[in-house]
């Protein structure tokens, strides 16, 4: 079997987005302190690796994390991987400065016959956390999770089973019902799809489910935003707590393609709601 990471290469299509940053900032960004390349998992002898961004001058002291979960399928042989990326390294710094720790780390979304690969990163990246939370200054009970655009599958596990130290889960342009995503041809069996569509697998009964934000683009693709819609609607008949934003102007990516005041808005309306809800 070829080795998919041969030859590694950042598609043209890709490259202007890996190049673009957060369109807002916050004082103190570049003085955040970054840990590097940290191994979290190592899978058939390769390495997947984290960035930890602590507050500048971090001291003595237990911080929520807020964990970045990029968006996929990608390709499997990027030569620039997804936590390098402008908007990753930007978020990183912008919620350090915001004292809180952010987390950027790579993951195995390259089909979606690697859904299961990608969703066990996931899990494993949350374990290393707060395995290592102490050394990381980080409170290992108070972790939020904030996926974009095709991470949002990757949230499933959160609402399926949600654990006690998810303190809330934030959604970006994310795809939330993979059901209305099939592309044309796709052979991937609808047990699958049910299985990663995070609308539905939320947890009923007792079960209580992290405060959720969302943000919606409205100049995205029409069955995204009616994913996010369906599982707006599901979430509140389950009475889970649910925080929205629309961006009326707003393209997939608005963070980073649209430099306009909503754009902001819902940025420091995300990062308000984090903080009240860590």
């Amino acid at each position: 079997m070829p080795d998919l990471r041969e030859n590694p290469s950042d598609p043209p299509a890709l490259e202007q987005i890996i190049a673009k940053r957060v369109v807002f900032t916050v004082p103190m960004m570049q003085q955040v302190i970054i840990r590097k390349n940290i191994v979290y998992k190592v899978v058939d002898g390769v390495p997947l690796k984290a960035d930890f961004y602590l507050p500048p001058g971090s001291g003595p002291g237990e911080r929520p994390a807020v964990i970045l979960i990029h968006g996929g399928p990608i390709p499997a042989n990027l030569l620039t991987p997804p936590k390098e990326w402008g908007i990753f390294v930007s978020y990183g710094q912008i919620i350090a400065a915001s004292r809180l720790v952010g987390v950027t780390f790579n993951h195995r979304f390259y089909g979606g016959e690697h859904l299961a690969d990608a969703q066990s990163d996931v899990e494993d990246l949350v374990a290393y956390v707060r395995q290592n939370a102490g050394d990381l200054g980080i409170d290992k009970d108070r972790i939020a999770v904030w996926a974009f655009s095709g991470g949002g599958p990757l949230l499933t596990g959160f609402l399926r089973e949600p654990p006690s130290y998810i303190s809330c889960i934030v959604a970006y342009y994310a795809v939330l019902d993979l059901r209305l995503m099939r592309a044309p041809g796709s052979t991937i069996e609808e047990e699958i799809l049910e299985r990663y569509s995070p609308v539905a697998n939320m947890a009923g009964g007792d079960k209580q489910i992290a405060p959720i934000f969302i943000a919606r683009a409205g100049l995205d693709n029409a069955s995204l935003n009616e994913s996010i819609e369906r599982f707006i609607h599901e979430a509140v008949s389950r009475n889970v707590m649910v925080d929205f934003c629309n961006h009326p102007g707003g393209h997939h990516g608005f963070d980073v393609l649209d430099d306009n005041d909503r754009s902001r808005e819902i940025i420091r309306h995300t990062l308000d709601f984090i903080k009240a809800h860590s």
